[in-house]
């Protein structure tokens, strides 16, 4: 699977092997005009350059921001120092991912082995064939057997999928540690000679041990929520119960957690560090103040009466803004939620009438009887010879008789509702092929069906759900990685130091809110608070990633006990997973939008474009 395979590759590996022996630079790749988009709007770029360098036998990437360019002039030299890429070795890079969308540009995702991923690269003059021919002449770099787009470099993995490797699943790639070249990176006068823009970093990667392995990576998000629970081998024991076999909440399961001050008193970092004296740095924002000033209280539901009021004789909702603002401060009354959530998840539009929405949903429900049949009709001796069918069928199979068995909706044996939620499953793996199915999903769907008491209507509102969600799925992770790394970000710019404390604790790839972000914490509050949460998510008001300010919330909540009691990766994930049913929802969504307020155009800058759950970014940009 190396690019060998590849003629065009091959050919232009020769042409590049021989411009590089003519030369005598340790430049070995030079490529003008690549491009970031720091926000979501393709009109605001950073331009720089490119640079693979070679010291000795190692490698380094080099993007640096051409000064006193900017595209738009919100965006200060301060923030394009921000997204500065200098002298990273490649034995801190995990993938490289290449998109080459049908509309657009080029664009590679570079990996690192923390888990985290620098921002999108754009190639606006082409060049990425010729940048992985560099890179393979340096370092072993080979195509991935599951995603012909995705580059393993040096075939090493990341921490999560090291922890899964233990677990022995037939999906995960054992890896073993080697040294880093960190020692061997270009000195401050070697940056000087090679590079003409100087800058500062921002990326300063830790250099840690990696193994290498010898197989393929595989679709680990496939039974990542199954196994989650055993992320490193030291947390085997206590996270047993992240994913349990039965889904039913119970309020007393876990240690109850009271909440933290948010003003400490600052002690000597030289005093010893139990876990009763551990000096706490400060909040930078004062939690509470900012929750009192910019967070507004909550308000009672959306009532049906209140809900005519926003209706005109047809139908058509004629203040969809004024809407959206009700439902992100209140919610919906559960009765109108069957009604309301189809405009909140795009199945029906705002200025749609009554008589459209009922053709509509004549329509769809015709289609969605078609694609139905499509496996109702594949005979015994057929799935035999339909291995894709059968092992998502399969997995289908296990995941519903699991999920959410407590509430009465799907309590019991032989329950028909258990039955629908198989059956759209199904239909969905059919709908889109492509992404199929992946654990998780049926804690997505279970919601919409128990809301909607209608098999084809809640199809529908699930197959829009997936186009802002579907990313969380992807198999090389990237859904989940851009949101990880955004949240890194959010976390840094809103309080460096807890940041600080998780980078040196090497909690910085932030899995342990993966559950968190994956299933928008569905296990992580009573079902009645879940869908009062996610219909709030879903009104998009003020961010279309508040459910990252919403993690960033719950960790500012709780910074003084993981910081004071000096928690690592270990001890911080049984912590998160224990507060489940233990977090004051109406508390958070008024934290979580004063931190969104409060971030303003540097949180969204911390964002990068197409990050879930945007739009994808060939749907962001298609005038490119």
């Amino acid at each position: 699977h190396d690019l060998s395979d590849d003629a065009d590759y091959a050919q232009q590996s020769a042409s590049i092997s021989e411009s590089r022996r003519q030369s005598t630079s340790n430049i070995v790749y030079t490529k003008d005009n690549v491009t970031i988009h720091p926000t979501q709007y393709a009109s605001e770029r950073i331009s720089g350059r490119l640079k693979l360098i070679k010291q000795g036998n190692a490698l380094f990437m080099t993007w640096i921001p051409y000064k006193g360019q900017t595209s738009n002039a919100r965006l200060s030299e301060k923030d394009k120092n921000l997204y500065t890429i200098r002298a990273v070795p490649f034995t801190d890079i995990r993938s490289i991912r290449r998109h080459t969308p049908t509309l657009g540009w080029q664009y590679i995702i570079v990996v690192m082995s923390s888990g985290l991923a620098f921002p999108p690269l754009y190639f606006y003059n082409g060049g990425v064939r010729e940048f992985l021919v560099t890179i393979k002449q340096h370092v072993s770099l080979v195509r991935s057997a599951e995603d012909a787009n995705v580059f393993l470099v040096n075939d090493f993995q990341s921490p999560l999928q090291r922890t899964l490797s233990s677990l022995e699943l037939p999906r995960a790639v054992p890896v073993a540690n080697v040294s880093s070249t960190a020692d061997h990176s270009p000195s401050s006068a070697d940056i000087e000679r090679l590079e003409s823009d100087k800058s500062s970093a921002s990326f300063n990667q830790n250099s840690r041990q990696r193994q290498k392995n010898h197989d393929p990576a595989r679709d680990l998000s496939i039974q990542v929520l199954e196994k989650f629970s055993l992320v490193t081998r030291f947390a085997r024991e206590t996270t047993s119960q992240l994913f349990r076999e039965s889904d039913g909440f119970n309020p007393n399961e876990g240690k109850k957690h009271g909440q933290s001050s948010a003003s400490y008193n600052i002690q000597s970092i030289d005093s010893p560090k139990y876990h009763d004296e551990v000096s706490v740095p400060s909040d930078p924002i004062e939690f509470d103040k900012i929750s009192l000033v910019w967070g507004k209280p909550r308000q009672s539901p959306l009532g049906q009466q209140e809900w005519a009021t926003f209706l005109d004789a047809e139908g058509r909702v004629m203040d969809s803004k004024a809407l959206i603002k009700r439902i992100f401060y209140g919610g919906l009354e559960h009765n109108l939620r069957k009604e309301v959530w189809t405009f909140l998840l795009g199945y029906h539009a705002y200025d749609s009438t009554y008589a459209e929405r009922d053709y509509l949903m004549s329509v769809k429900k015709t289609e969605y009887d078609t694609i139905k049949k499509q496996w109702q009709s594949i005979s015994p001796e057929q799935a035999k010879r339909f291995t894709k069918f059968r092992e998502r069928k399969g997995l289908i199979d296990k995941d519903v008789v699991r999920t959410d068995r407590s509430l009465s909706f799907y309590d019991g044996d032989d329950n028909p509702n258990v039955y629908l939620l198989r059956d759209i499953l199904l239909t969905y793996s059919f709908y889109n092929f492509d992404l199929g199915y992946c654990q998780g999903m049926s804690d997505l769907l279970s919601p919409i069906l128990y809301v909607m008491r209608d098999e084809s209507k809640s199809f529908w509102c699930f197959v829009s759900l997936m186009e802002r969600l579907g990313p969380n799925f992807n198999r090389d992770q990237s859904g989940m990685h851009s949101q990880l790394f955004a949240l890194s970000k959010l976390v840094e710019l809103l309080d460096l130091p807890l940041h600080d404390y998780f980078k040196q604790n090497d909690c910085l790839n932030y899995f342990f809110c993966f559950r968190w972000i994956l299933i928008q914490f569905k296990r992580e509050f009573e079902y009645d608070k879940t869908l009062l949460l996610w219909e709030v998510l879903w009104t998009h008001y003020l961010s279309e990633h508040l459910h990252l300010y919403v993690c960033v919330a719950i960790l500012k909540r709780y910074r003084n006990k993981i910081m004071g009691e000096q928690m690592d990766f270990d001890t911080l994930l049984k912590f998160i997973n224990e507060l489940s049913g233990q977090i004051d929802l109406d508390a958070t969504l008024r934290e979580a939008e004063a931190l969104c307020i409060c971030a303003g155009e540097n949180g969204e800058a911390s964002i990068p474009p197409g990050t879930p759950p945007s739009l994808p970014l060939e749907s962001v940009y298609p005038d490119d």
